[in-house]
């Protein structure tokens, strides 16, 4: 395996680390279908307390796997996977590169 897939697998490690837990995966899965929601609308949904929901969106927002606009009090968050879709697609190019 070639050193620039290593690093490419280091550097997806803690997205996939950060996607194993389910709450995540909800909080993704409710902002595909409802793109723009808030961490009270968010916190409704998924019945979880406004921290709890808060953590989880910092987590994901220092990932890039969401953007949030502050509008007012409130901060609205979307799905924000081109970063991770860019790296995954480096990754596969790299492997394909590798068994080739």
């Amino acid at each position: 395996m070639s050193q620039t897939t290593v690093k490419l697998m280091q550097e997806c490690a803690p997205v996939f680390n950060l996607l194993q837990d389910h709450r995540r995966l909800e909080i993704l899965n409710i902002l595909f279908d409802h793109p723009d929601l808030s961490v009270s609308e968010l916190a409704a949904s998924l019945e979880l307390s406004r921290p709890a929901v808060s953590h989880h969106l910092k987590l994901m927002l220092d990932h890039q796997l969401v953007r949030v606009e502050q509008r007012g009090k409130e901060r609205y968050y979307t799905v924000n996977l081109s970063p991770s879709l860019e790296l995954l697609r480096r990754l596969v190019a790299s492997l394909e590169k590798d068994i080739s």
